[in-house]
């Protein structure tokens, strides 16, 4: 402004004023400032035909443009945002908002003055009207999210008291422990669908093995049925013995003749070995029962144990909740083949707690329990939704990184181990800290998930012998 007043001082003459017009546009940039020199050129011509011609060209090609789109793009632009809002709240706020008629008819109201409103009408009301709904939105949000907790927090603990009168061996453990780790994670719905489809596979597998084990038991119910029945048979059979070798008996002393004896004689010989087939028929049905029974024992045992391996299917560890032995190994899989595929980098992280023997001297086994539950809920909370960690048994666990290098899984691990170091567990009103030595490993095209296994293993040894609670590569 300063530049423009000492320009224009005096200029109450139409000449001094355009000669001032041209020089201020002459120092423009670009195309104004072209505009300028012309102008200037036509001034100094005394071309006032020329100069009004560029006057008119500069009024079409600036001027008359901002003074026309301005406006109506201003205007443009806030209907397109308010029409943008107003479908916000009319298709997803609302559809949120049908258990809380309360917050959903502001909801409405807010969408009818969202739609009356112009460009240039105030907007204090407007905006007082949307942060108060914005407000009691989020706090209904937080008491949902609270119950949401709550009642999840509730299913765990009921699964958690169903566990205890489980025995330790029961195939439900591993379904329980699928549910318990889907509830202690983020749920999404990729993780409540994999889930579920597990289950699904399982239970159908359990009713087929537990049909065959009701058809085994009721198969050996009707035999012993069968043989107890024989075995009164001839407990009658054997009655009636008694009783006619009784008779015999009468008759023998009764006897006058050797021709009469030598009949009593045979008549005693005749019931004698029919009494003794009768017997020999029992004996061998007796043996033959006896195989069939543990024919079926041994069926039954063999469908239990199945029983038990499908509900290893599900893949987790259920004192943990990691992954299992099989669930590792399926995984490992389908990332080799992946990373095959694709090209993309792939490490394994071999992991064993530090003075693990001595955690389970020290606080018991109950102790050591709550030690390898901690290190799985912390790995798991500085983990990638991607990434997975199983554990292989006892204290030793294996992390699997797909698409990540060498350099990215060893910062990943001294990540972890500080988070480890920042976050002990309480056991006994006592904090617990606890520590690890880890080996990791990047996959090579086409070596072996064992020989893969093998590299971060030995490097995991060598990070303990060096000192525990370091974190080494694989050759």
């Amino acid at each position: 402004m300063a530049m423009l007043q000492r320009l224009f001082v005096g200029a109450d003459e139409p000449d001094a004023l355009l000669h001032a017009f041209a020089q201020g546009m002459a120092t423009l940039p670009g195309e104004l400032g072209d505009m300028g020199l012309r102008l200037h050129s036509a001034h100094a011509d005394a071309d006032w035909e020329r100069y009004a011609r560029l006057l008119r060209q500069l009024i079409d090609k600036y001027i008359r443009t901002i003074e026309l789109a301005a406006p109506h793009g201003a205007g443009g632009d806030a209907e397109r945002l308010r029409d943008l809002l107003r479908h916000t709240f009319a298709v997803a706020v609302t559809s949120l908002l049908q258990e809380a008629p309360e917050l959903d008819a502001d909801a409405q109201q807010l969408i009818v003055v969202l739609r009356d409103w112009r460009a240039g009408q105030p907007l204090e009301p407007l905006e007082q009207c949307l942060r108060e709904l914005c407000h009691r939105i989020a706090v209904r949000s937080d008491g949902l999210q609270e119950q949401r907790d709550l009642l999840l927090s509730l299913f765990d603990l009921l699964l958690e008291n169903i566990t205890e009168l489980l025995d330790d061996r029961s195939w439900l453990q591993g379904q329980i422990s699928a549910v318990r780790e889907l509830l202690s994670g983020p749920l999404d719905r990729a993780s409540v669908e994999q889930t579920r489809s597990n289950l699904r596979e399982v239970i159908y597998k359990q009713g087929l093995l537990k049909q065959g084990i009701a058809e085994s038991k009721a198969a050996m119910k009707e035999l012993m049925g069968g043989f107890v029945e024989r075995v009164d048979g001839m407990a009658i059979s054997t009655g009636e013995y008694h009783d006619r070798i009784a008779g015999y008996s009468l008759a023998a002393r009764q006897a006058r003749s050797i021709a009469d004896l030598n009949q009593l004689l045979h008549d005693v010989l005749q019931d004698t070995g029919r009494v003794q087939q009768q017997a020999l028929r029992a004996r061998d049905h007796l043996a033959s029962a006896r195989a069939e029974v543990e024919a079926a024992e041994q069926r039954i045992q063999q469908l239990e144990q199945e029983l038990r391996d499908v509900a290893g299917l599900v893949r987790t560890d259920p004192l943990t909740g990691a992954l299992n032995r099989r669930g590792f190994d399926e995984l490992l899989q389908r990332e080799f083949d992946r990373a095959g595929r694709s090209g993309h980098p792939l490490c394994v992280t071999l992991l064993d707690l530090d003075n693990f023997h001595q955690t389970n001297s020290t606080h018991g086994h109950a102790g050591g329990d709550l030690a390898l539950r901690h290190l799985v809920a912390v790995t798991q909370s500085q983990l990638r939704s991607c990434d997975s960690i199983a554990r292989l048994g006892g204290d030793e666990f294996v992390l699997l990184l797909p698409d990540t290098p060498q350099a990215e899984a060893l910062a990943t691990m001294q990540r972890l181990q500080r988070a480890m170091a920042q976050r002990p567990f309480l056991h006994q009103h006592l904090r617990v800290h606890v520590s690890f030595s880890a080996g990791t490993a990047q996959w090579q095209p086409g070596e072996s998930a064992e020989a893969l296994l093998q590299r971060a293993d030995r490097a995991m040894y060598a990070a303990k012998r060096i000192g525990k609670g370091r974190v080494l590569v694989a050759e």
